[in-house]
C-alpha cells in the first residue's frame, strides 16, 4: 500500500471524515502485512478547518503558483533590499490573499462544507505564512497543512536583522581591501528593519481590512434578515388586522345570535304556556262537563 496515495486521499476529505477514514486505512494496511504503511498512515494528523480549506486551494494549480511565485519574489526582494519591488509586491500580496481566501470559501461551499468568515481569517493566515516562510509554502503546496502555521515577516533566505548588526561591526573587506563604508551599512539595516516593519504593518493594515470586509459582510446578512423579518413582520401586521377584523364581525354575529336565542326563548316560553292551557282546556272537554 503507498501511504503517499493514501495521504492524497485522506487530505481531500473533509475534517469530520478524516480520523475514521485514516483508522480504516491503518487497518487495510495491517491486513495486507505492510506494517510499515500503517505506521505510516497512522501518523497522518487530522487537519483543523481552515487547513482543511486551505489544502483545497493549494490543489487550484495556478492560483496556487500565484502565491508560491508571489513568495518567491517577495524573497528576493527582501534579499536585495529592493524598495520599489517591495511596494509593488506588498500590494499584490493583499490583493491576492483576499481574493484566494474567497475562493477558498466557495471551494468549502461545493464540497459541502461551508465555513465561518473565521475559518476564512485562519485560512488569510496560513496565505501570509506561506507567503513569508518558503518551508510553509512547501507544505501548504503538498496540500497535506494540518494547522495554522505562526506568520514570520523575516522571510526566510534573508539575512535576520541581528546578523545585519553583526556583519556590521565586523566589517568584511571588499574586492579593493578596504572596509565596506559605515554610511552604507547603517543606511542598509535600517533599509531592512523598515521593510521588516512595513511588512508587518501590511499583514496588520491587511487584517483589518479583512476585519472590515468580514463586519460588512455579516452586516449585509444581518440586514438581509432584518428586511425578511420586517416583511414577516408586515405580513403578520396584516393577518391580525384581517383577524381582528373577522373577530369584530363574529362578536357582532354573536351578540346578534344572543338577542335571537333571548327571543326564541321568550317565544318558547309562551308557547309552553299556550301548550298547557290548551291540554288542560282539551282534558275539560273530554270529560263531558259542558255544562260549567
Amino acid at each position: 500500500m503507498d501511504a503517499d496515495d493514501v495521504a492524497e486521499d485522506l487530505y481531500r476529505l473533509p475534517p469530520v471524515e478524516f480520523m475514521a477514514a485514516r483508522n480504516a486505512q491503518v487497518a487495510e494496511a495491517k491486513r495486507a502485512g505492510d506494517e510499515a504503511a500503517a505506521r505510516r498512515i497512522a501518523a497522518f494528523r487530522k487537519p483543523t478547518l481552515a487547513a482543511w480549506v486551505s489544502n483545497l486551494l493549494s490543489r487550484q494549480t495556478e492560483e496556487a503558483g500565484q502565491l508560491l511565485e508571489l513568495a518567491e519574489a517577495l524573497r528576493e526582494a527582501h534579499r536585495t533590499l529592493d524598495p520599489e519591488q517591495f511596494r509593488t509586491l506588498s500590494h499584490q500580496q493583499h490583493v491576492l490573499i483576499a481574493g484566494l481566501a474567497r475562493q477558498a470559501g466557495g471551494l468549502a461551499r461545493r464540497a459541502g462544507q461551508p465555513v465561518s468568515p473565521g475559518v476564512l481569517h485562519e485560512v488569510e493566515q496560513i496565505l501570509h505564512a506561506a507567503l513569508a516562510d518558503a518551508e510553509v509554502a512547501e507544505q501548504w503546496a503538498t496540500g497535506r497543512l494540518t494547522k495554522v502555521p505562526a506568520v514570520s515577516t523575516d522571510f526566510p533566505g534573508t539575512a535576520p536583522l541581528a546578523q545585519v548588526s553583526k556583519k556590521a561591526e565586523r566589517p568584511a573587506p571588499t574586492l579593493a581591501g578596504k572596509a565596506p563604508d559605515p554610511a552604507e551599512e547603517k543606511r542598509r539595516a535600517r533599509l531592512k528593519e523598515a521593510m521588516k516593519a512595513a511588512t508587518e504593518a501590511a499583514a496588520e493594515a491587511g487584517r483589518r481590512d479583512d476585519d472590515v470586509r468580514r463586519a460588512e459582510e455579516e452586516h449585509e446578512r444581518a440586514a438581509t434578515r432584518r428586511s425578511a423579518a420586517d416583511e414577516r413582520v408586515a405580513l403578520l401586521t396584516v393577518q391580525l388586522s384581517e383577524a381582528e377584523e373577522e373577530r369584530r364581525t363574529a362578536a357582532e354575529a354573536a351578540d346578534e345570535a344572543s338577542v335571537r336565542v333571548r327571543d326564541a326563548a321568550r317565544e318558547q316560553k309562551a308557547a309552553q304556556r299556550r301548550a298547557a292551557s290548551t291540554s288542560r282546556a282539551v282534558e275539560r272537554l273530554s270529560g263531558g262537563d259542558f255544562d260549567r
